[in-house]
Formats: structure tokens, sequence, C-alpha cells
């Protein structure tokens, strides 16, 4: 017979995939999902399950869910310095890693958000509304496909329980369901299209094209989580938000700049090697921008902070 720490092992590594995919986007940081997934397995060996003979997934969840929602709080009791964005993550063109034989009853994923809008920096900002019970019950049923009674033996809570708290999320995420604009062909050509125009008129000091390209009502979000220097309140307008991409354009020496264009979070972004700058400025970030159904930029991400940037390669 096989021990349990084997057993355990086992189905770790065969659950890992779905486990880390749940904790990042509960969290919304690829560093923060690493170090939860290690945790659940730490908790896996040092107090197994006291069955092991039947299927793990649950109790796996479980756990990692656990320390998701603990973390999750303990993030936003937290003071952060200066506005907050997700990490970024490396996905293929318009695909994450396949998970439809981790889910539920082998099945695929059809929930009402598939896995690569699940991951893009507008359905995570907009999870950042939820509290970290509808996170899950949100993920879960609606992104996980998971049943009401799957989700409440997850959460360990009742079914009633996961019915309210699912209504909750749902009227929560209104706003973005308004707006939604999932990770499509068209959507991910547009983006890329815009961001090499933006990009180059900056680079140019073309200010009157940078004007053209954002909406009247456009903003700049950057993430420096207090580590360099960075905006420390979202820049609003388009005129403010094309001023401010001129003048840190203008504090990089020419040449010095290396730009890479990947599918980020099923979108195309920047990865930015900026050069030697001046002290404070950050080396390495990722740009990326949002584009609304006019065919306008309406938001720039700058993600600056080193922590955010464990999962792009440079």
């Amino acid at each position: 017979m096989p021990t349990a720490a084997l057993t355990v092992d086992a189905a770790f590594a065969r659950h890992r995939g779905l486990l880390w995919h749940l904790c990042y986007r509960m969290t919304g940081i690829a560093a923060d999902a690493d170090d939860l997934v290690q945790e659940t397995f730490l908790r896996a060996l040092e107090r197994p399950p006291p069955r092991t003979d039947i299927e793990l997934r649950p109790w796996l969840v479980r756990v990692a869910l656990n320390l998701a929602r603990d973390s999750l709080r303990r993030r936003r009791r937290r003071a952060y310095a200066g506005p907050w964005l997700p990490a970024p993550i490396e996905t293929d063109e318009g695909a994450t890693p396949a998970l439809e034989a981790n889910l539920p009853g082998l099945g695929s994923t059809e929930g009402r958000y598939d896995l690569v809008e699940s991951v893009t920096f507008a359905f995570l900002l907009a999870l950042e509304a939820l509290t970290p019970r509808q996170r899950a019950v949100l993920l879960l049923r609606d992104v996980f496909d998971y049943s009401v009674r799957e989700t409440a033996a997850a959460l360990d809570v009742s079914e009633a329980s996961v019915k309210t708290t699912h209504h909750r999320a749902r009227r929560a995420m209104a706003a973005y369901d308004r707006d939604r604009r999932p990770p499509t062909a068209g959507l991910r050509d547009e983006t890329r299209r815009m961001l090499a125009e933006f990009l180059g008129a900056v680079f140019a000091g073309d200010a009157a094209r940078v004007e053209a390209l954002l909406a009247a009502d456009a903003r700049a979000v950057s993430d420096g989580g207090g580590e360099f220097h960075a905006a420390r309140v979202p820049v609003h307008g388009c005129a403010k938000v094309a001023l401010f991409f001129r003048r840190i354009a203008a504090r990089r020496a020419p040449g010095a700049l290396r730009l890479d264009v990947r599918t980020l979070n099923g979108l195309p972004a920047v990865v930015a090697d900026f050069g030697a700058g001046k002290p404070g400025d950050p080396p390495r970030g990722v740009i990326r921008v949002e584009v609304g159904p006019d065919g306008l930029i309406r938001e720039v991400h700058a993600v600056l902070a080193t922590r955010k940037l464990a999962a792009i390669r440079f």
C-alpha cells in the first residue's frame, strides 16, 4: 500500500495547476499564488486528511482557498503605497494552460467567464470590489464551473450561503459585466496596434498624437509598490496622461530602452527594460493599455514593483 505522504504528493502534483490558478485569481499576485500553493503542499504533508484512499482534490482546494482568503484579508488590511494593480502573467496567444482535466467531473470550463477572461486586468480589478468569500464563490461558480454543492463543500459553508453570496458577488460585478470586453482575437489585434501607436507617439514626443489616441477621460495607473518613483494617485484626463508619459520618456537615455511585445493576461502588453535611469527610477516594468469600444485608450497601466514582475521573463 502507498504511504499517505506518497498519495498526497501524487494528488498535489496532479492538481497543482488548478490550485495555482485559483490562488492567482484570488489574490491577483503570481508570487502570492506561488507561496500559497507551496503552503498548501506543506499543510498536506504535515496534516494530511484522515482518508487518502479517496479523491483529494476537494480537500486540497479547500485548504488553498482558506489560505488565499486569509492572504487577501491581510493584504487589504495593510496600507499600500500608491495605486494597486494585479501582477502580470505570461499567457499564450488567447489561452491559458488547460485545466479541463482538473475540473469537477473532468468537464470543460464553460462557466460565465472563461479561463482567459478571468486573468485579464479588467476582470482581476473588478474582483477587488468583492469580499474574500464572494471572490471565492464567484470564481468557483462562474469560472471553474463548480456546482452549488461542490462550492459549499470547498468553502465549508451551506448551499444556501453559497447562493446568497453568489448573488451578491454577481451584483458587485454588474459594472464589469456592463462594460465587459472579453479578450477576443479582434480585441487582441486592436490592443496591439493601439499600444504600438501610443508608445511610438510618446517616445517621438508627438503630444497631439498621444492625446488623439486617448479617451477624454483616460486614466494612467502606475504601481511602483513604494519601491520606485511612480504616481501615488491615478492621473486623469487625456492631456495629463499624455504629459505624464512624455515626461517619463524624457528621463531615459536615447537607445537605452528595450521593449518586447508579449501576450500577458490574455492581451498584448509591453515588457520593458528601461535601462539605466536616475535614482529611484524603475529598471523594468510592464506597460499595457485598455481599449474602449470606441477604439480609444481608456486606461494605461504601468506595473513596476519588483515582486509584481516575478512571473515575467526578462
